[in-house]
């Protein structure tokens, strides 16, 4: 046997060369709320019930009390009144899966089920079309402001349609669509209207933002992840719906098999309690005032840094976003984006790279927390010393040749071993190793087509599991 303090050593070792998940500096993919001591309650709560199973609320009721307690609090939050129901998923993907699945499962006479989408919506609901065979209606946005047209999602809500989707706010820029109105369409044509509310719940209460919850009119179910603005480890979120009818078909049941009847409420039978105990404990001891100056702390830091942005000759930011993320892209054609990420992670800042789609260019993707806040001038100063570098090495030029070939590739016909020498042409190594500066990688990927995109990064994510 290993002895616990080397196997404990190696994994901090490992550990050493992942972005960093506190400090702010990883402007997406982690919340930090920059609270002391908070980690450490969440640990502790977390290894209290790691053990416990939730596959069975009736052998383990602390559970039970810990995942009601946990969705009263989100529906008290966000506009659920007595009747609301909710349940604690694994994370804003499953949330979303279980609401397209609740929706398809009560319209048994849509021969051909379909949601309404604005193209902003999150790729979750397109995972969730492919997973349950609910055709995705894709609407345009508008060009500017990137918000769902409320007269175009009317118009795409036909008999078949099971569910609507809008986002509190949309992930790519930040922006919260006219929920009341779109809910308004649905509720006329007796179809559920879901609210993706994710990564903006747990802040969108404390902004000066349109009614976008429960509250609303036509609104039947919404998800928001504690793992995010909530600052609870991963692993926990909750899904809502404003009635027990609403939620019930979403869960699962077989007894036709000789063992025990599976009784599941998510798309998981066993479930660790740890993830749900950690949130429990975070969300006691911040409580409401804490949330409040926390999302207050977030708010006014995006705020700072959008201002910012806009005194930054060459960047812009995209929409009129009024959360807490941004996507901030280039005004000229000197330099680019990628290339700006790269000088960014030079100076110790992560910030994402978004492919343009539409009428949205390239961007980066900034996700703003608490612990952000105090910090913004140096991120701006960094910010713009990245595009000053950015211009003096020149924005990066695909060949095109290069494009032509990418464009004639059919991704759908194309063998796996025609496509083992991909990933290494794009830059992304043959052995998954990564390269330190990723430019001229996501240039390529830019110009292939997202059909292409897609089934390269596959066969690359393949090599990396291997």
């Amino acid at each position: 046997m290993t002895a616990p303090e080397d196997v404990l050593a190696e994994l901090r070792a490992l550990r050493a060369g992942d972005l960093p998940t506190h400090g702010g500096r990883t402007l997406a993919y982690v919340y930090d709320s920059a609270v002391p001591g908070l980690d450490d309650l969440a640990a502790r709560a977390h290894a209290l019930a790691s053990s416990v199973n939730g596959l069975d609320p009736t052998a383990f009721p602390s559970l039970l009390r810990l995942e009601n307690e946990v969705v009263a609090n989100a529906a008290r939050l966000l506009g659920g009144t007595d009747a609301a129901v909710g349940t604690v998923t694994s994370g804003g993907t499953e949330s979303c899966l279980l609401a397209v699945l609740a929706a398809r499962e009560s319209r048994p006479d849509a021969a051909n089920p379909s949601m309404v989408l604005p193209a902003t919506a999150h790729a979750a609901f397109h995972k969730a079309a492919h997973y349950f065979g609910v055709r995705a209606v894709v609407v345009p946005v508008d060009p500017v402001t990137f918000r769902a047209d409320p007269a175009a999602m009317a118009a795409a809500i036909t008999d078949d349609t099971v569910l609507v989707v809008v986002s509190a706010p949309s992930y790519a820029h930040g922006v919260v669509d006219p929920v009341a109105p779109i809910a308004a369409s649905a509720r006329s044509r007796g179809v559920r209207c879901h609210v993706d509310a994710c990564i903006g719940g747990w802040v969108l209460p404390h902004a000066d933002v349109e009614p976008f919850d429960l509250s609303v009119p036509g609104v039947t179910s919404l998800s928001v992840d504690l793992h995010k603005y909530a600052y609870c480890p991963k692993g926990t979120s909750v899904l809502l719906h404003a009635d027990a009818d609403l939620r019930r078909a979403q869960y699962f049941a077989a007894a036709d098999w000789p063992g025990y009847t599976m009784l599941n409420t998510t798309t998981q039978s066993t479930r660790s309690g740890g993830p749900l105990a950690a949130a429990w404990a975070v969300l006691r001891h911040i409580g409401d005032d804490g949330y409040r100056d926390l999302a207050r702390r977030a708010l006014d830091s995006a705020r700072v840094i959008r201002d910012g942005v806009g005194g930054i000759a060459g960047l812009r930011v995209l929409g009129e976003p009024e959360s807490t993320l941004l996507a901030v892209t280039v005004t000229r054609d000197d330099f680019d984006v990628f290339t700006v990420a790269d000088e960014m992670r030079a100076r110790n800042w992560y910030v994402q790279p978004q492919f343009a789609h539409g009428r949205s260019p390239a961007n980066l993707h900034l996700t703003v927390t608490a612990a952000n806040a105090g910090s913004e001038a140096e991120l701006l100063a960094d910010l713009r010393d990245s595009v000053a570098a950015a211009v003096a090495a020149g924005p990066v030029v695909v060949a095109p040749e290069v494009v032509a070939a990418l464009g004639a590739l059919d991704p759908d016909s194309v063998t796996p071993p025609e496509f083992a020498g991909l990933p290494a042409a794009a830059g992304l190594g043959g052995d998954g190793v990564l390269p330190e500066r990723m430019a001229t990688v996501n240039a390529l990927l830019a110009a292939a087509p997202p059909a292409l995109r897609e089934r390269l990064l596959v066969e690359f994510l393949g090599v990396l599991y291997s």
